[in-house]
């Protein structure tokens, strides 16, 4: 399908693999899309700017990157930061088309259902689209889908005359009469307001005396805060609404001054706050800030996940807002048609923005996509795949296929697979969006990009899966990909609960796969280093482990069913350290939550865990979102045989006996991802399976994990 993309400020359309349907979503063919005249050409113009300049902008960047340079080196963070800003941005966030598929739990629609969608990154312009239920409205059969494809911009408008509260009579200033303002002083004209519109372009005033404006007053040729005194005989407005743009304070100031004592003011555009303080003391003036479609934006849990605010409490959702200008609309209570002032066809998408951006400067512009088009979730690239077989094979580059390619599979195992191609062939990528999935596959030389990971179990030439998606869908995934009879690496977890353990152990038994677990701390230079020197030992061992993991606010995904939450979905590595150096089956484990008033903490972001092994070994766990971000992540201490391993984060190997220190490794932190894939290769490669992690121990570390958690939560 085609998609519209801003590269580096640029407009490009590119053919992309059709997003997957997802639970609670709805898969949308696009048949109109609204480029917003505002948001989209600022975003366009960011795009262009220089590395410096963007730094320059955001000061707290600079910091990161710093950070970054500190952690990973300075060539490794120079690509990584190049590679964001010349990855292809999904434009678009309004559009109307038909439905075509739809999800489990995606609520009353159907195929044919006409429709509006909403939401950046979710209704772009591309010939589908993936939306959540809560994300998308039926629309009736009187409204034209072009009419519709607005959806996003008047529920924008609309929660932004909801914030004002109008009341019958009052006077309201609507300052910047693009679209949006627009939009809002029609809002206002129904609801009973005398409206005046402040702008700098006279068309735009002209226009808008047709929709409802008592008097337009222009910015810059006119006194507009003495126009609006005499208007409002003296008092000032009752509310003004700032649906413009600004980079300084000028138009916050300038609202103060229009407003009565005791007026209000609502910010809809992207305007700079710097208010001066003495006006807006002396009126105690109301402030307050719209937030896009209304109750639900940015938070995933209703754009996502579909849960529904109760009506009787917040009346008016985002979804409800949606719905209400489609009703608006469809009843004539608001006229859209006449504003849209061209209409290009998705594959001039670049001419489209050019027309934004000229002199003519017009209000609405669409984009257009063919009705009826046929889809794939699959897009060959321009590679030749190399042929291969399953497992047990021997030669000389394993055919390899990425399922779920997130920032961390980006960032870490992508990197190391090119850097093993003797190894590693990339084979195909398979991603939700179809633009992520093309774009990596590009990147990496893949010989395709899909959205539909049984593109990837299907295909023959297959030999190896990466399952790196979020962890609840670990289990039934690799349990797929053994039954295609490929070799699987899956990120930890294994599994997020004991039943998809034991189903997924069950096929392992049955099909006895190459199989492996992402425990690539086991890998590093300063554990292998550790297990040398313990493997000798007499004495059981005593190990003390601390993991200063950071706050992750409640609503991240880590939390959720999706992630297990962060003792199954990170301590498990820990786990698996315990497992790899007692090399013991465990006798008894016991673990404690610390108790807090403070909401913001989860059960399993505080807790100390005690893990005894049946050679006499106890290891102990303490997991912390307590500790400052400056110290280190993670430390470990080993007690035995009158001597003491200290590891500091994968930097520093500190080894003590009765006579001296020794500083056995030093330098840049490895996690040994890199090495976990070499040595998973050569097994591969060679037939001798025997070095990857023994299959009782992945089992054991994912056991632990659940056993601590039945404990935190008693």
């Amino acid at each position: 399908m085609k998609q519209v993309f801003n590269q580096r400020g640029k407009i490009i359309v590119e053919e992309v693999p059709a997003p997957s349907v997802s639970t609670g979503e709805v898969l949308v063919e696009v048949l109109y899309s609204c480029i917003s005249t505002g948001t989209e050409i600022s975003v366009l113009g960011s795009g262009a700017k220089s590395i410096i300049k963007k730094a320059l902008e955001k000061p707290e960047n600079i910091k990161k990157a710093l950070n970054m340079v500190k952690e990973k080196g300075i060539t490794d963070s120079y690509s990584r930061i190049t590679s964001r800003l010349d990855r292809p941005l999904q434009m678009g966030y309004s559009a109307s088309g038909i439905v075509k598929e739809t999800g489990e739990d995606a609520g009353d629609f159907k195929p044919g259902d006409m429709v509006a969608c909403a939401g950046a990154g979710i209704a772009n312009h591309a010939e589908y689209i993936s939306v959540p239920k809560n994300l998308i409205v039926k629309i009736p059969e009187s409204l034209s889908l072009r009419e519709a494809s607005t959806v996003a911009l008047g529920a924008i408008a609309l929660q932004g005359v909801r914030r004002c509260r109008p009341q019958i009579g009052e006077f309201v200033v609507v300052v910047g009469l693009g679209i949006l303002g627009i939009m809002t002083l029609q809002m206002l004209s129904a609801s009973g307001c005398r409206t005046v519109g402040v702008d700098i372009d006279q068309n735009r005033l002209k226009l808008a005396q047709c929709y409802g404006l008592i008097r337009g007053i222009n910015a810059i040729k006119e006194d507009a805060v003495n126009i609006v005194n005499t208007i409002t005989g003296g008092f000032g407005a009752d509310a003004v609404i700032i649906t413009a743009a600004s980079k300084d304070e000028v138009l916050i100031n300038q609202a103060v001054k229009f407003c009565r004592r005791k007026g209000r003011i609502i910010v809809v555009g992207d305007v700079k706050l710097g208010i001066e303080r003495e006006e807006f003391y002396k009126k105690e003036l109301d402030l307050k800030i719209s937030t896009s479609y209304g109750p639900g934006r940015y938070d995933d849990r209703y754009e996502l996940k579909g849960f529904e605010y109760p009506y009787s409490y917040i009346r008016w959702s985002e979804n409800r807002n949606m719905q209400e200008y489609i009703r608006l609309l469809s009843e004539n209570k608001l006229a859209i048609n006449d504003l849209i002032e061209n209409i290009f066809t998705v594959e001039k998408a670049p001419e489209a923005y050019d027309f934004l951006k000229s002199e003519a400067k017009p209000l609405v512009v669409l984009l257009e996509y063919p009705s009826g088009k046929d889809y794939s979730k699959k897009i060959t690239l321009e590679k030749q795949a190399i042929s291969g077989s399953t497992k047990g094979i021997k030669k000389s580059s394993i055919n390899t296929a990425i399922i779920g390619a997130g920032s961390f599979t980006q960032e870490v195992h992508l990197p190391n697979l090119k850097k093993l191609a003797g190894t590693f062939n990339i084979h195909s990528i398979c991603c939700k969006e179809g633009n992520d999935a093309q774009y990596i596959a590009k990147n990496y030389g893949a010989g395709y990009a899909t959205t539909d990971y049984r593109s990837i179990l299907e295909d023959k030439e297959i030999d190896l899966v990466f399952i790196t998606t979020r962890h609840d869908l670990h289990s039934n995934l690799a349990i797929e990909a053994i039954n295609a009879g490929k070799a699987v690496f899956v990120e930890k977890p294994m599994a997020v609960n004991s039943a998809q353990l034991a189903e997924l152990t069950k096929v392992i038994k049955e099909k006895n796969p190459v199989f492996t677990v992402g425990f690539n701390r086991r890998y590093s230079p300063c554990m292998l280093k550790i297990k040398e020197i313990v493997s000798n030992r007499i004495s059981p061992l005593i190990i003390s482990y601390r993991m200063n993991a950071g706050f992750i606010p409640k609503e991240h995904w880590v939390h959720t069913e999706e992630g297990g939450g962060r003792n199954i979905g990170e301590a498990c590595h820990i786990y698996d350290i315990f497992n790899f150096l007692t090399c013991a089956e465990v006798a008894e484990i016991d673990a404690k939550s610390i108790e807090t008033n403070n909401e913001k903490f989860a059960i399993n972001d505080n807790f100390a865990a005690t893990i005894k092994y049946k050679d006499g070994s106890v290891c102990s766990l303490i997991y912390t979102a307590l500790g400052a971000k400056s110290g280190p992540k993670e430390q470990m201490d080993i007690y035995f045989d009158e001597k003491i391993l200290s590891m500091n984060d994968y930097c520093e190997l500190v080894a003590y006996d009765n006579k001296a220190k020794n500083i056995l490794t030093k330098g840049n932190q490895d996690k040994g991802h890199f090495n976990e894939l070499e040595v998973l290769g050569k097994n591969i490669i060679t037939g001798n399976l025997e070095n990857l992690i023994p299959m009782w121990q992945l089992m054991q570390a994912t056991e632990i994990s659940f056993k601590v958690e039945e404990k935190l939560k008693k």
